[in-house]
C-alpha cells in the first residue's frame, strides 16, 4: 500500500485531507438539524422532514448539471464556486431564526454539495492512475468518516441542539479549505482547467441521452436510489423518532454517540471489507449492503432500546460500507471516456432517496404515531429492499458487458 500512497497526487491529498475537516464541520451541525428545528423552533416532524429533504431535492436536479459543467468549464471553477458558497451558507444557518430561512439555506447547501461532490470525485479520477483509483476513492471515504467521528462529539460539546455558534465554525472551516485549494491549484495550473477544444464536447441534452441509454448505468442508478433511501433514514427519521420517543431520554446526546459509532465502525471495517468486496463484481457488495441496511432498520424499530440500537448501528454501518465504498469505482468503470464528470453527476440522481427518506419518515411518524415503531421501520425497511431487483439486473448487465469486452480484447490481441 505504501508505494501506492507515494503515487497519489498532492492535489488529491489536499482534497482527501480537506474532506476530513469539511465533513467534521458539516457533521457538527447538519445531522442535528431536525432535532434543532423540533426542539428550538417547535417545528413539526413534517416541517423538519421538508427542511432536511430540500437539500437532497436540490441535489437530485443540480448534481447532473454540476458534473456536466465541470466537463465543460473545468473542475477548478466549479470547486471554487461550491466551496466558497458553502462557507456563506453556513453563516446563513447561524443567522437564521425562522423555519423558512433554514429551508432556503439547506436548499443552497444541497446545491453546493451537488456541484462539489461529483466534480471532486471526477477530478480525483482524472489525476489518479487507473490501478490506484480504488485506493484513492476509499481514502476519500475514510476521510469522510474520520471527520464524522469527531464532528458530532464537538457539536454536542458546543450545544448544537441549543446554539447556532457551531454554524459559524463550519463556515470558517470551508473558507479555509477553499483558500488551501486555491493555493494548490496555483501550484498545479495545468490541472482542473477547461478541456482541449479539440475534444468532442456533447451538449447537455446529448449527455443526458448518452447516460440515459446506458442500461447498466440506469439499473444501477435505480437500485442505489433505494439504497440511499434506506441510508437517508439514519440522519432524518431516526433522530426524529428518538426526539419524540418517550423511551429515549437526551436524544441529541445519544444520537451523537450513534453517529460517532457509525464512523468509528467504518474506519475499523472499511479496508478489510473492501479487500473482500473487491474480489467480486462491484454490484455484488451493493446487493449485500442493501440487505444489511434493510435488516438494521427493522432492528431499530423492533427493539427500541439503546443497546439494541447501537447493535443496529453496527449492522447498518456494514451495509453502508458495502454499498458506498465500491460505487465510485463502479461508476468510473461504467463511464464512457470524456464523460466521467457527467456520469458522476448523473449518479447524483440517487439522492432522490435522501429526498424521500425524511418525507416518508415524517409522514409515517405523524400518521402512525411514534409508539408504532415496528410498523414504521418495517415499511422503511421494505422500501429499501425494493432496490434489490434493479441491482440484480444491473449486475447481470455488467457481467455481460465485461464478458463482451473481454472477448473483444482477446480477438484484437
Amino acid at each position: 500500500m505504501f508505494p501506492q500512497l507515494k503515487q497519489i497526487h498532492p492535489l488529491s491529498w489536499t482534497i482527501i485531507i480537506g474532506t476530513i475537516f469539511g465533513r467534521m464541520a458539516t457533521s457538527m451541525s447538519i445531522p442535528f438539524l431536525s432535532i434543532y428545528l423540533i426542539g428550538k423552533l417547535s417545528a413539526t416532524p413534517s416541517q423538519a422532514g421538508i427542511v432536511v429533504a430540500v437539500s437532497s431535492l436540490i441535489g437530485v436536479f443540480a448534481s447532473f448539471y454540476g458534473g456536466y459543467i465541470s466537463d465543460v468549464i473545468g473542475r477548478k471553477k466549479v470547486l471554487f464556486i461550491s466551496i466558497f458558497g458553502w462557507a456563506i451558507v453556513f453563516v446563513g444557518f447561524a443567522l437564521a431564526d425562522r423555519i423558512w430561512l433554514f429551508f432556503v439555506f439547506n436548499a443552497l447547501n444541497g446545491l453546493c454539495r451537488a456541484m462539489f461532490e461529483p466534480t471532486s470525485r471526477a477530478l480525483l479520477a482524472d489525476i489518479t492512475a487507473k490501478e490506484n483509483r480504488l485506493l484513492v476513492f476509499n481514502l476519500r471515504y475514510a476521510a469522510i468518516n474520520l471527520g464524522v467521528v469527531a464532528g458530532p462529539i464537538i457539536g454536542l460539546q458546543m450545544g448544537v441542539a441549543d446554539s447556532a455558534h457551531v454554524f459559524y465554525i463550519a463556515g470558517l472551516v470551508y473558507f479555509c479549505y477553499g483558500l488551501i485549494l486555491l493555493m494548490q491549484f496555483r501550484r498545479h495550473t495545468h490541472i482542473g482547467g477547461v478541456k482541449s477544444q479539440a475534444e468532442e464536447r456533447l451538449t447537455l441534452s446529448e449527455a443526458l441521452r448518452v447516460t440515459g441509454k446506458d442500461r447498466t448505468f440506469i439499473f444501477v442508478l435505480m437500485g442505489t436510489i433505494f439504497c440511499v433511501l434506506g441510508y437517508g433514514h439514519f440522519n432524518s427519521t431516526l433522530p426524529q423518532y428518538m426526539e419524540l420517543s418517550a423511551v429515549i431520554q437526551d436524544s441529541a446526546t445519544w444520537f451523537g454517540y450513534m453517529i460517532s459509532l457509525n464512523a468509528i465502525t467504518v474506519l475499523i471495517i472499511q479496508f478489510p471489507l473492501v479487500r473482500l468486496a473487491s474480489r467480486f463484481s462491484p454490484v455484488v457488495p451493493l446487493i449485500a449492503g442493501n440487505v444489511c441496511v434493510a435488516s438494521s432498520l427493522l432492528l431499530f424499530g423492533a427493539f427500541p432500546y439503546l443497546w439494541t440500537m447501537f447493535l443496529a448501528v453496527i449492522l447498518f454501518t456494514i451495509g453502508e460500507v458495502l454499498m458506498f465504498t465500491m460505487t465510485d469505482l463502479l461508476i468510473d468503470r461504467i463511464a464512457k471516456p470524456g464523460l466521467r464528470g457527467t456520469y458522476f453527476g448523473m449518479f447524483g440522481f440517487n439522492n432522490l432517496g435522501n429526498v424521500l427518506a425524511p418525507l416518508l419518515g415524517g409522514f409515517l411518524l405523524e400518521g402512525l404515531g411514534v409508539d408504532r415503531s415496528v410498523q414504521i421501520f418495517a415499511i422503511i425497511a421494505l422500501t429499501t429492499a425494493f432496490g434489490l431487483p434493479f441491482l440484480l439486473i444491473g449486475h447481470r448487465h455488467l457481467s455481460g458487458k465485461t464478458a463482451q469486452d473481454s472477448g473483444q480484447n482477446s480477438l484484437t490481441g
